[in-house]
């Protein structure tokens, strides 16, 4: 093997596998039979998902939003070299359920769940949560899951995004009662990309060229981590 194709294929290892977790799905809301059902989510049970927000004006809702973005970063991580695993294939079936979700990051060396908050309208910005010590299944992944917040909210500031002003603090939150967080295996962080129930940021988040750049920004800081 040349000494190029040799350095292709070490560039490509070094990528590395993520698993990128769309939240939400399209077919929920028609199955709250399945979705509401109770699974673990880290010493406790919860729903096994939600149908998730939308903007005011219901012309965007959280799971087509968060679709869109997965299949972008999908695409810039490939292009990278990385091998990316979704945990979902389309925007019309239903869950999979939040300990699944976290249990599909197995393998992987890093996971990222994307969302859209439906949050107070007076309130907008991005924030990155990861878990707490309280619920976590594998509190090795702690620490890096917060070295990756802080990358993820990096360049997610490097684009102009605003940080939260109504969840977290300076754009990062620890929450111990998200079962996709607590029983991740590998450092996972999960980021609500706006407040969809926000105006202006609604506005920016139905953008394409927006999503591009979010896309982009996230690849930047997975790549780094």
């Amino acid at each position: 093997m040349s000494l190029l194709a040799c350095a292709l294929c070490a560039a490509v290892a070094a990528a590395g596998t993520v698993t990128v977790d769309p939240g939400h799905n399209g077919g929920n809301a028609a199955h709250p039979e399945a979705i509401n059902r109770l699974v673990p989510a880290g010493g406790f049970r919860k729903a096994c998902d939600t149908v998730g927000a939308q903007t005011s004006d219901g012309r965007l809702t959280e799971h087509a939003f968060t679709w869109d973005v997965a299949r972008r970063l999908q695409a810039a991580l490939a292009a990278r070299g990385a091998t990316v695993r979704l945990t979902r294939p389309d925007d019309a079936g239903v869950g999979p359920c939040v300990d699944r979700r976290a249990a599909l990051g197995a393998g992987s060396d890093v996971a990222i769940s994307l969302h859209a908050d439906g949050g107070p309208p007076s309130g907008r910005g991005f924030h990155v949560i990861r878990a707490t010590r309280a619920n976590a299944a594998h509190p090795g992944t702690l620490r890096p899951s917060l070295r990756l917040a802080r990358l993820v909210r990096a360049r997610l500031d490097a684009i102009g995004l605003r940080r939260s002003t109504y969840a977290g603090r300076a754009g990062l939150d620890a929450r111990a009662d998200l079962g996709g967080l607590n029983l991740s295996p590998v450092p996972k962080v999960l980021v609500e990309l706006g407040n969809l129930r926000n105006a202006a940021d609604a506005r920016a988040l139905k953008r394409p060229g927006h999503r591009a750049a979010i896309a982009r920004a996230l690849a930047r800081a997975l790549a780094a981590f």
